[in-house]
């Protein structure tokens, strides 16, 4: 802890048992301190949730880990579960665009080519020599921060945006690309497009530089029986280990104690903690610093979250004929209702092997501003997604079983600028002793992502900044795990 308060007797609140919060918990009861976990839902695990349909085990959540990252997959092992991460049986998706699904293209780096050769079959003939011109284009210049899809569409052209950079970065944010921070999304390319003139010749460097550290393995994993299942797993070994974990328990107060520490209030109780993590959305976040840090809350406030729906659905597998690989993705300006559909049965063994006479796919439907679509009830977003599956792979078949998971303000967005208000909110925050923040909102949204955030925010309250101040500098890029994720 920061401070005086060193030592085993320390006491630490985390408020929030989401992955972020679980795995901050994790890190300070590593650290030695006794650690007590406030969430106000009946559960753990916020976006990461372990379902079933028709019998089978899925994941009603994000369902796959960046694997290249250390964090997620290190926690996975830490918690038990090294001899149940498994990676994708096919990793093969295909875009749904202009009426045909079409391989994804190779040789981009989030949907940016380094060659307009990668993207032939997706865009049109003009499309393609307009990426041609980036090359013989002056400078553009992105200053502190600029708009991914308005940079891209500078550089290659609107086409490349609309057509692969859309429905890609969609499928991380269900945000808008010319909307979306290139600096804080795809930290690589804004670094490259600072040192580079022609777009693609930054591409084709960030790929030159990926081939030579040849990363061994898969880029993504799962979690045989779903990722939802590691923050239960996380969970349990905090239990194990003498946390305390209260559901159903909200946070109401959250004030500096007269004495020293802090005094949290949550569920009729008042504890006293010498060190505080908040692991909550940013609205809920913005709530509990209003008294304290009203600085940081008023920039927490202003956070914009998009919410979204995943359809998941069950049909006999002899009355059902998927084209191979995991799925495929949507672009917007296609004019579908879907943004993607993951072939699930295919993507995870697991799921097939458990299941060998059903076949479990899901789509996505909602992105940031697209209000009308979730209003539907379960059956009509059922049935547009059945819709848009037959059209797209020929499914006709009846499903033997549905189900509607909504993720109300699901995602948060990363805005132009959103760097530099994660950096005004720890500003204000800094001189708080024993106090610190973490989850999707700040440096990433992907599940390696929140994990990192959780232990920089719980070695932050022992006096060790340099988690945070390297997240400031490298935020944790967050791909796309195939379709629908």
């Amino acid at each position: 802890m920061s401070g005086s308060h060193t030592g085993s007797r320390q006491h630490a609140v985390v408020v929030g048992a989401g992955i972020a919060g679980l795995a901050a918990a994790h890190r300070l009861r590593e650290h030695g301190a006794r650690v007590t976990v406030l969430e106000a839902s009946d559960r753990v695990g916020g976006k990461l949730l372990p379902g079933e349909i028709a019998g089978a085990r899925v994941d009603l959540g994000a369902e796959s880990l960046l694997a290249r990252r250390p964090e997620a997959v290190g926690l996975a092992r830490a918690v038990g579960l090294a001899d149940r991460l498994r990676p994708p049986a096919t990793a093969t998706a295909s875009l749904w665009t202009r009426g045909a699904l079409h391989p994804m293209p190779k040789g981009h780096v989030m949907g940016v080519p380094g060659t307009a050769e990668a993207l032939a079959g997706v865009l049109s003939e003009e499309g393609l020599a307009r990426i041609g011109r980036d090359a013989d284009l002056p400078r553009t210049e992105v200053g502190d921060d600029v708009a991914v899809g308005e940079y891209v569409a500078a550089r290659v052209g609107r086409e490349v945006v609309d057509r692969l950079v859309e429905p890609l970065l969609g499928g991380v944010y269900a945000g808008d690309a010319y909307r979306i921070s290139m600096r804080s999304a795809v930290p690589q390319l804004f670094e490259a497009a600072r040192t580079h003139t022609s777009l693609t010749e930054a591409v084709r460097g960030i790929q030159a530089r990926s081939a030579a550290s040849a990363q061994a393995g898969p880029v993504f994993t799962g979690i045989a029986g779903g990722v939802g299942t590691l923050p239960l797993a996380v969970a349990d070994a905090l239990r194990a280990d003498g946390a305390e974990i209260l559901t159903g328990t909200p946070v109401t107060e959250l004030r500096r104690a007269p004495e020293d520490g802090w005094r949290v209030v949550a569920g009729g109780r008042v504890l006293h903690a010498d060190a505080v993590v908040v692991a909550v959305p940013a609205p809920a976040a913005a709530g509990l610093l209003r008294a304290e840090a009203p600085g940081a809350a008023a920039e927490l406030a202003g956070v914009e979250y998009a919410s979204m729906a995943l359809i998941t659905l069950a049909y006999r597998r002899a009355e059902t004929a998927l084209p191979e690989g995991s799925g495929f993705l949507v672009p917007p300006v296609d004019g579908r209702t879907i943004k993607a559909a993951t072939f699930a049965s295919a993507k995870w063994g697991w799921i097939a092997e458990e299941n060998p006479d059903l076949v479990v796919l899901r789509t996505s439907v909602g992105r940031h501003g697209e209000t009308e679509i979730l209003r539907r009830d379960d059956d009509g977003l059922v049935e547009v997604s059945r819709h848009d599956l037959k059209a797209a792979v020929g499914l006709d078949a009846v499903p033997v079983a549905a189900r509607v998971t909504r993720w109300r303000d699901g995602l948060p967005q990363y805005p132009v600028g959103h760097h530099a208000r994660v950096a005004r909110v720890r500003e204000h925050l800094a001189g708080l002793a024993g106090l610190a923040v973490c989850g999707a909102a700040y440096d990433g949204v992907g599940v390696p992502a929140c994990i990192a955030s959780a232990y920089a925010a719980a070695d932050q309250i022992r006096g060790d900044l340099r988690g945070v101040q390297e997240l400031t500098a490298h935020p944790v890029q967050s791909l796309h795990g195939g379709a629908g994720e």
